[in-house]
């Protein structure tokens, strides 16, 4: 979810929080749901090497605030974010219809299994403090 707009930045996420599920990524895929997203962390920079299809990239620190955003990163690309803690990875284009701009902040929201909304700030802030603790190495290398 973005904080400023209310707007659903993806609906399904996907977390790479190991360093053999971030190095896996994308890989191995041929496209990505457009509802969809994969978020790596701790993650700084990525690249498509092997990848068969372009992908949107939101770069995001430990606070949730986007640092910068990469649209349409074709295979055979890199792409980095100095101060990031972690990234966001949507299908090309994903972003053309989210309002989603560098210094918003972004949570995740988390739903019971019936489907009612929790604390989205308590679960977000838990989140973040489990990417703490998973936080090794500040930098990864696959998208």
């Amino acid at each position: 979810m973005n904080s400023r707009s209310g707007q659903r930045v993806a609906s399904a996420i996907e977390l790479a929080l190991t360093r053999s599920a971030r190095r896996r990524g994308l890989l191995h895929r041929t496209a990505l749901d457009p509802a969809a997203a994969l978020l790596l962390a701790p993650c700084a920079a990525v690249h498509t090497a092997f990848m068969q299809f372009a992908i949107d990239v939101i770069f995001v620190d430990r606070a949730g605030r986007v640092r910068r955003i990469v649209r349409r990163l074709q295979p055979w690309r890199i792409a980095a974010s100095r101060h990031a803690y972690a990234t966001v990875e949507l299908a090309a284009g994903s972003l053309d219809s989210r309002d989603v701009a560098v210094g918003d902040r972004l949570y995740l929201e988390t739903t019971d299994a019936a489907g009612v909304d929790v604390d989205a700030e308590s679960a977000s802030s838990r989140f973040a403090d489990s990417l703490r603790r998973t936080a090794r190495n500040p930098a990864c290398c696959r998208s």
